[in-house]
Parts: C-alpha cells; structure tokens; sequence
C-alpha cells in the first residue's frame, strides 16, 4: 500500500522510480541528473528519462543560470492542475459508463425472444466464447461433461486453471463413462486440491458451460458434417434460469467424486479409491487403470475386501463399504 506522503503521485500514475527523483530534487535548492542518479543509486540512462517526464509534466523546471540544473515546482502549484484534470477524466469516464450501462440495460429490457439466444458457428468460435466464459467468471462456473469429445480438453482449457487460481469455484458433473478415461483419477484428484468439485450421473442429455448465472453455452451439432460444431449462447433470461436451475437439479441428485488429496501410499487409500470407482460402475478393466494396478490384482483385492466384509456379492460389498465409511 502506498504511504500518504507518495497517495498524490500515485493518484498521477506516477511510479516509484518518479516518485523517488521529484522528492530528491525537492528536498535540495536544484540538482543535475548526476546528482539525482548518486543520490538515488540509479544509472544516468534510468535518470534522464524520468526527469524529461517530470518536466514534462511541470513537476520540475531548469534552473535559469544553469539550464543543466533542475528545481522543484511547488506541489501547491504543480500537482493541483494535475489532479483536477485527472479528477473530470475519471468523471467523464464514470459518466460515460453510466450511459453505456443505461444502454445496454435497455436494450436487454427490449430483447425478443430470438435475441435471447446467439448462434455461434464453428469449432474456434465455440472454444473462443469458452474461454471468455471462464475468463469473465468472478464466481462460479458449471460444467456438464459427456463422455463424447470435449469442446476442450483439460490440456487446452488454461482459463479454467487461472479462474480456480482466482477463487472461483467449479462444479463439474461428468457421466460415469468420463471415469474410464486413463488418467482421470489423478487429474480430478489434482482439481481437487485447487477447489474443484466433481460429481457423476450415469448419462448427461449435453454439454454445459454457465458462467456466474450471466452467461451459458449449450453445444450443437452443425448440420453438415464439413461445418464443425457450433452452440447456443444464452444470454440472461428466463431461458437462463431454466437452464441453470436444470444444473442445479443434476447436482442435487449426483454422486459425490472425493478424491483424497494427495496420491495414495497406504495400501487402505487405494482401498478407497478402488471401492469409490466400484460404486461409480466403472468398469474393471478401467478402474485397474486408473488404480495403476493390474486386472488380476484389482479382483484379487475387491475379492479379499467382500471376505473381510462378510458379503458374498459386490453389491453386498458397496452397501458394507457405505455403513463402514470405506468409501
């Protein structure tokens, strides 16, 4: 935070280097760059430029016997004019985004139902408006996810890493099927250390992305094949709220993915997870996967955890893993 005695050259936009070459010349009858550059441990070439602003400005003035000499303005004098002309830029500017903001209020009051809903055309145009989405959330951001192509991959989706940096929380509904792609138990567990929540349903009808309940993009298929994709781009309406509000309903009724936190040791964590992937329905094969462990050794383990349960199915073993908190 800036001290009171640097607030009036901060509210200039004038920085710490310009701040600290005024008050030195200030504090002496005229000083040459030389002087300033010796007395602020700064270089000639750092110097000259500054002290070319400050004159600029009126901040400071050549000495009239010796024009290689500079004197301080008075502040009285020199900054007032400074901080009136900024003071009508910032009026002009909030006056200004009064009138859009009027305006554009409305303009949405006078939409038509048609001008609810934008028509985006295009692969890069729906991963473009998807990035915007997330880079302009403040709040949250949902997110259905099909187990058929994303319209961006967690690799590709940087904003979704950089709005979790700034506290915006995700709640992601993925269909069971997304549980069997190699590599997802680690990702969502590392998600899950920066705030993301995950939950799962056995199929989802769409795609979804809303943004802070000010913004949803709703994929579809172009219908011609050479065309890409495109989607829908709901704007605030009662549309909106359908939509949000349907969300809100799938999470309600979706099954919590808890990932532990960091990467199992114990051989009780990765009975967790193993039984955790169980009750999801994922499959075997792909739970081995995602274990890093072999087919056998998986079967092997849930057979072993079904006779330390008592239970002779592996229905049996989930109920048991619940009313045992294994899971």
């Amino acid at each position: 935070m800036a001290s009171g005695r640097n607030a009036v050259l901060d509210a200039l936009g004038l920085d710490e280097a310009h701040t600290a070459v005024y008050r030195c010349v200030l504090q002496q009858p005229s000083a040459s760059v030389p002087d300033i550059a010796a007395a602020l441990s700064m270089s000639l070439p750092r110097v000259r430029p500054i002290v070319a602003e400050l004159e600029r400005l009126g901040l400071l003035a050549r000495q009239a016997s010796q024009s290689d000499r500079f004197v301080a303005s008075p502040p009285s004098i020199s900054l007032r004019p400074l901080l009136l002309e900024r003071e009508r830029g910032l009026t002009r500017a909030h006056e200004a985004l009064v009138e859009l903001s009027d305006l554009y209020r409305r303009s949405a009051e006078q939409r038509s139902v048609a001008d609810v809903v934008d028509v985006v055309i295009g692969d890069d145009a729906v991963r473009q408006r998807v990035a915007q989405l997330q880079a302009a959330a403040t709040q949250q951001v949902r997110v259905l996810v099909l187990n058929e192509i994303a319209l961006v991959s967690g690799e590709e989706n940087i904003e979704e890493d950089r709005a979790l940096a700034r506290g915006v929380r995700y709640r992601v509904i993925v269909e069971s099927a997304v549980l069997e792609r190699p590599g997802f138990l680690a990702a969502a567990r590392e998600m899950a250390q920066i705030g993301e929540e995950i939950r799962v349903l056995p199929t989802l009808p769409t795609r979804m992305f809303v943004a802070d309940d000010q913004m949803a993009l709703v994929p579809m298929h172009s219908q011609g094949e050479d065309e890409g994709f495109g989607a829908l781009l709901i704007h605030p309406s009662g549309l909106l709220d359908l939509v949000t509000s349907i969300f809100e309903e799938y999470w309600r009724t979706a099954t919590e993915f808890l990932p532990i936190a960091a990467a199992p040791a114990a051989e009780e964590d990765v009975d967790r997870d193993l039984l955790h992937l169980l009750l999801l329905g994922v499959t075997d094969a792909a739970a081995a996967a995602q274990l890093g462990i072999s087919l056998r050794t998986f079967q092997r383990r849930v057979a072993e955890l079904m006779t330390m349960a008592g239970v002779t199915t592996r229905m049996q073993l989930g109920a048991e893993a619940v009313r045992r908190s294994w899971a």
